[in-house]
């Protein structure tokens, strides 16, 4: 089943329409969506070893939503 656009939002905060359609159309899972939330958050790092690489679909949003918060910081 396809994450809604309200889940997305839940997961990643105030991204605009165009990216959360971006997300939608990459066809991610719920489960990748809500991996890559908690590597956003730094969630999922065991204590004193490296964090699991993400890759395919979820480094995709990964790397989507990381565009978005480099674009926000220039702005500052």
């Amino acid at each position: 089943m396809k994450p809604t656009y309200d889940e997305i939002k839940r997961l990643f905060g105030d991204l605009n329409d165009h990216m959360i359609a971006e997300i939608e159309a990459g066809g991610a899972t719920m489960s990748e969506l809500q991996e890559v939330a908690a590597y956003l958050a730094q969630e999922n790092e065991p204590m004193g070893e490296p964090r699991p690489q993400l890759a395919g679909r979820s480094l995709a949003v990964f790397e989507l939503v990381r565009r978005l918060d480099a674009r926000w910081e220039e702005d500052r």
